[in-house]
């Protein structure tokens, strides 16, 4: 992925956004993380001075590749962005990759047209200006971001957090994104358009360690089957005592969670691979297809043959 540093960028629309793809990466999500500008070196909002930064004219997105625009501090100018920028981020849009902005990085994404007739957001102090400025934009207030085909937007300053997070989760599974979000020690947020937290990120936003052993242990051994005790084990607790840290923490019980997460892999496995359903089953911790198919009924109200669709959009 490419991260576009721009002159007097702030360090938290950075930094954020750039450790989430960095623990991905460091748990084996496959990011290669390069960062490009108009020059070799900048200051950031904060005063901070960045160096070694690759130019724009040798640093070209792909097909695939992912664009991250953190936020700069605006000055009022009406040339909000060099044109060099502006060009760079129209061309690899053009190529195929999926352009994100955080906060007022949304300029850019404005500046080069890719805003016109899409679902976007930014910093609360800017939806007023980005309307006026680009009329053809639909800005949404109240979100903590935005995904429009391969145009993502985010709120202000933090939120370029949960961005990163959902991008994640979006190109790499939420297994993987509950990993980061764990080793991060991040609260899980989503706006209310979003879809549904996946088991693998929800009932972790507490901060129990016991509770979080466990839970880990389940998610990293869907196929096995524990007993409570053996479960107690792990946090270091008495099966009472577990069940009750592990209810008050996550709201439910450790073998209702357990179940949640077996679904979740099971219905990422039907929609994103063409495995058998007894092969699904088997992965998933399930005694056979048959329970699977009665379970996935009643858990989404459809057979596992009406999951084969792809769980992520590709435009």
């Amino acid at each position: 992925m490419l991260v576009l540093v721009l002159p007097e960028v702030n360090l938290l629309d950075l930094g954020g956004p750039v450790q989430v793809f960095d623990a991905a990466a460091q748990l084996g999500g496959g990011y290669r993380l390069e960062y490009v500008a108009e020059a070799d070196a900048l200051r950031s909002a904060q005063g901070l001075r960045l160096a070694g930064l690759a130019p724009l004219d040798t640093s070209r997105a792909a097909a695939g590749d992912l664009v991250l625009v953190p936020g700069p501090r605006l000055t009022g100018s009406d040339r909000l962005v060099a044109p060099a920028v502006v060009r760079w981020v129209r061309e690899a849009y053009d190529a195929g990759a999926r352009v994100a902005s955080v906060c007022s990085g949304a300029v850019v994404l404005g500046e080069a047209g890719l805003l016109d007739g899409r679902a976007c957001t930014t910093h609360w102090s800017l939806t007023s200006a980005m309307r006026d400025r680009y009329p053809r934009a639909r800005v949404r207030e109240a979100a903590l971001y935005v995904h429009d085909g391969r145009i993502s937007t985010s709120a202000g300053i933090s939120s370029g957090i949960d961005l990163a997070l959902s991008l994640v989760e979006r190109e790499r599974g939420p297994e993987l994104a509950g990993r980061v979000a764990r080793e991060l020690v991040l609260y899980l947020r989503r706006d209310g358009d979003a879809a549904q937290i996946s088991p693998f990120l929800r009932h972790r936003d507490h901060v129990q360690p016991a509770v979080h052993r466990v839970q880990d242990h389940l998610a990293q051994h869907l196929d096995a089957a524990f007993t409570l005790r053996e479960l107690a084990g792990i946090a270091g607790l008495s099966p009472r005592g577990l069940t009750r840290a592990f209810t008050a923490a996550a709201g439910l019980t450790p073998f209702a969670y357990q179940r949640q997460l077996r679904l979740e892999r099971a219905r990422a496995l039907l929609s994103g691979t063409d495995l058998t359903v007894e092969a699904v089953a088997l992965r998933c911790g399930f005694r056979d297809a048959r329970q699977l198919r009665r379970v996935v009924a009643d858990a989404f109200g459809a057979p596992p043959s009406l999951l084969r669709a792809p769980l992520r959009p590709t435009a």
